[in-house]
């Protein structure tokens, strides 16, 4: 009897072997989280590296919006920034799937401690980064943004991104979004993902080994 070919997936119009990990799990199960500033493409950017690798997109923001049945403004007015950043820590622990997922998270949900270590043990933690000056042309507009508000928002961009930098800087790799084309900065994330996953699988592969004691 012939032998089965190996899984594949698409890629443009090529069919390639999809890679495979010693439990048999295969690459698209990682888990994909892109973090960043607001303004960074983070929405943008995740729906279309979930187009390509055949992953389901998903954004912080809008399922805790689909959850609550309040828009974010509406959270924040009524329940305040502590309650808003409980929901997400909830959305990552049990709020979405284990796996085959891009997730496109809100600008401040790595802040709090012990949220970056928490990403990391759910798959790949990406962080698409931009300048100040970008970020505050691509937010001019906004008027869904609670910590915006007031009557310098550009002084509050500043300052928030002071603030969280280096956090955003530890958090994973970073990809800069500054004046590139969509899908040039969506295949830098691809290739960064395929580099990445298989040390990942490797590292919570050995985690595991060690709870076991095998």
């Amino acid at each position: 009897m012939q032998a089965k070919p190996p899984c594949t997936r698409r890629l443009g119009l090529a069919l390639i072997p999809a890679r495979r990990f010693p439990d048999g799990m295969s690459e698209r199960a990682v888990n994909l989280y892109l973090v960043g500033f607001m303004g960074t493409g983070k929405t943008t950017i995740g729906r279309g590296v979930a187009s390509r690798l055949g992953f389901q997109a998903l954004d912080s923001d809008h399922e805790i919006e689909r959850v609550e049945g309040r828009t974010i403004p509406e959270i924040f007015a009524a329940s305040g920034e502590a309650a808003f950043r409980a929901m997400e820590r909830r959305f990552i622990e049990s709020g979405h799937p284990a796996e085959g997922a891009v997730v496109s998270c809100g600008g401040g949900l790595i802040v709090p401690e012990g949220m970056i270590e928490l990403l990391r043990s759910r798959g790949i933690v990406i962080c698409l980064h931009a300048s100040a000056e970008t970020i505050l042309k691509r937010t001019s507009q906004s008027q869904h943004r609670p910590l915006l508000a007031g009557t310098d928002p550009d002084a509050r961009i500043r300052q928030l991104y002071a603030e969280r930098e280096p956090i955003y800087r530890r958090a994973g790799t970073v990809i800069l979004t500054d004046l590139r084309p969509l899908h040039e900065i969506v295949m830098h994330v691809m290739r960064t993902y395929r580099r990445e996953v298989a040390d990942w699988k490797g590292a919570s592969s050995s985690t595991s080994q060690l709870a076991t004691g095998t």
